[in-house]
């Protein structure tokens, strides 16, 4: 069968434009590897509209529901399936493999999100989500009061400084070289705090702590020093993976990974595939945007599709 539409990844984007695809009765073949966006290890998102805090598991199952309530019939869900590739036919439609499976389809919307890069220290990996975070937005607020570090030196890493300064008790931002990418307004406007310290050309070496983080080692890079420090949080920010590898030579990617994409309408340099969510280059990555833009998709979507 042919089917309307196919959408890739099961994120906030995803799931958005699987609802709506669904009221809007197009026939969608669902095909996603799992249901959990970023946010899904989160102990507590206290942004998510409509929910005063909720946690990322429990997001995770709302939109899975919502999504299955509306779904029979319509939606096709394929979960535990990963997309390898996109072939455009001649005819205009495309081929979607996912494994030994092919799904032929008339529109495409990718949502595939992207993962964060992990910081590449002793204990950082048993300490995730024990202190070791990367969301400023999802899990600062637990912070307050206390005493945090943030490694990263980009615009990613002085918007959690920013958003940290607000309720933490001190704020130590590690960056790994003498300069920064951020913009400089930036970089001035929150260097003054005095609850902030930068520590330039330095890298995170270990994270310890006992049942919770309880502090850090970083090595200055210049002298080969090493220098503890006593924090409780470890807030990453050494930047995003799009999960884009599959769509090489399918559509524009830019030098980072991301989909290029036209704002107005989720659509990419190919007519009939459109994309949403943090795997694009929009400037903006969070997962209310990222639901935003899976339904801003959907509505061009539909549209492409009854005026053909």
């Amino acid at each position: 069968m042919i089917y309307d539409l196919a959408i890739i990844g099961g994120g906030p984007a995803g799931v958005s434009a699987g609802v709506y695809a669904s009221r809007k009765r197009l026939k969608t073949v669902f095909i996603t590897d799992h249901f959990e966006g970023q946010s899904a290890v989160s102990e507590g998102i206290e942004n998510w509209i409509g929910e005063i805090k909720i946690s990322g598991a429990d997001l995770v199952k709302k939109m899975h529901a919502h999504l299955l309530a509306y779904s029979e019939g319509i939606v096709d869900i394929k979960e535990g399936a990963r997309c390898d590739a996109i072939i455009k036919k001649e005819d205009g439609t495309f081929d979607v493999k996912a494994g030994a499976t092919t799904y032929t389809t008339r529109a495409i919307l990718i949502s595939t999100g992207s993962h964060r890069r992990k910081l590449e220290a002793k204990g950082a990996y048993e300490f995730e989500n024990k202190g070791v975070v990367y969301c400023a937005s999802c899990d600062g607020p637990l912070f307050a009061d206390q005493d945090v570090v943030v490694a990263g030196g980009g615009n990613a890493a002085f918007e959690t400084v920013a958003q940290l300064l607000a309720y933490c008790k001190s704020v130590t931002l590690i960056n790994r070289s003498n300069n920064f990418r951020a913009d400089p307004v930036t970089i001035e406007k929150l260097s003054n705090n005095p609850k902030l310290t930068i520590i330039k050309n330095a890298v995170i070496e270990e994270v310890k702590g006992g049942k919770f983080v309880n502090g850090v080692t970083y090595k200055d890079t210049a002298t080969g020093t090493l220098h503890n420090l006593s924090v409780t949080g470890v807030f990453v920010e050494i930047g995003l993976i799009p999960n884009t590898d599959f769509l090489k030579g399918v559509v524009d990617i830019n030098s980072y990974g991301h989909v290029v994409v036209d704002p107005r309408t989720q659509m990419t340099s190919v007519p009939g595939i459109w994309a949403a969510g943090d795997c694009t280059d929009g400037l903006y990555h969070q997962n209310n945007i990222a639901a935003g833009e899976g339904v801003k998709a959907l509505e061009d979507i539909y549209t492409h599709l009854h005026t053909k």
